[in-house]
């Protein structure tokens, strides 16, 4: 490169070179990147923007992108006890992580031994078994949950527990809809890891349930993450069998306190935004923190045995 080109381009403004070094490719490029982001992110903003908006603002001719100031009165009436309007989101709050959670470790507990029993075990008929386990995942929820209700108000009658307003019920129906692929996730990932190592584990003096513990969990670290956070999220958002099951307020989870207020015969928006709020920063944040393990899980998990 001479020196006249040289001087030239450092007379240049920074607009100058970057409209040089942009060609119609990388114009097209970040076009598209630029619409998929906002589709994405846009959503995710009005939500947060309008639950500090008043009344006013959230209900103008015009939309309001920015609110003049930071209003809290929608989240004072999710949690103040002072609020004429209050609508004790916090105990919502509470039966969502008392649901959710257990949800998720009963499934990852279920989950690691069945799919370590049809990933490494032989027996008759474990093809067919996983075949089937997946197919009753192709079955949607609403299809499933009159035969459930019944059977486990039948079990209820039997066994002396209410099926209505009961957690701990409504925990198993959520084990019903996520095992199967709980199941399927961790059978692809345990086969792609090297059975030569567990069987040194096994020659070394290590019992079956010793090598599951010390030797494959570890490496299926990604795949159990994943699992768990994908129980974890369908529990905490799910709510059809919740809207089911559930009759008192006290018991309700956070999808059936947000539509409540939304169904409210006074409107209020802002609240439903706040409440909408509160009930998706938790799980975004849990998922861009294990963004790694989850995308390792799903990859993997996804490679045929």
């Amino acid at each position: 490169m001479s020196s006249h080109t040289v001087a030239s381009d450092e007379r240049m403004s920074p607009l100058d070179r970057m409209a040089r070094s942009l060609t119609w490719k990388r114009f097209i490029f970040l076009t598209a990147l630029f619409m998929f982001l906002a589709v994405i992110v846009f959503p995710f903003y009005w939500m947060i923007s309008s639950s500090f908006k008043t009344r006013a603002e959230i209900g103008a001719r015009e939309p309001v992108y920015v609110p003049e100031s930071l209003n809290l009165d929608a989240y004072r009436e999710l949690f103040d006890p002072s609020h004429p309007s209050f609508q004790e989101f916090g105990r919502a709050i509470i039966n969502s992580l008392l649901v959710s959670i257990p949800t998720s470790l009963i499934a990852v507990v279920l989950s690691v031994l069945g799919a370590y029993a049809i990933a490494r075990l032989a027996f008759r008929g474990k093809n067919i078994m996983l075949n089937g386990i997946l197919m009753i995942y192709l079955f949607p929820g609403v299809l499933i949950i009159i035969p459930l209700f019944a059977m486990l108000a039948r079990m209820g009658t039997a066994l002396g527990f209410d099926v209505q307003d009961n957690l701990s019920v409504l925990v198993f129906t959520y084990l019903a809809q996520t095992l199967p692929v709980a199941l399927y996730m961790l059978v692809n990932y345990f086969r792609t890891i090297p059975s030569e190592i567990e069987q040194a584990g096994l020659i070394d003096g290590c019992s079956r349930p010793g090598v599951i513990w010390r030797i494959t969990l570890p490496l299926a670290i990604p795949a159990v993450i994943s699992v768990a956070i994908y129980t974890f999220m369908i529990a905490w958002n799910e709510f059809l069998y919740a809207f089911i099951f559930l009759n008192d307020s006290n018991m309700f989870t956070m999808p059936i306190a947000v539509n409540t207020i939304f169904n409210d015969p006074s409107p209020r928006p802002h609240v439903v935004m706040a409440a909408s709020t509160i009930m998706t920063l938790p799980v975004m944040f849990l998922f861009l923190a294990m963004e790694r393990y989850l995308a390792e899980g799903l990859s993997a998990g996804g490679v045929k045995g």
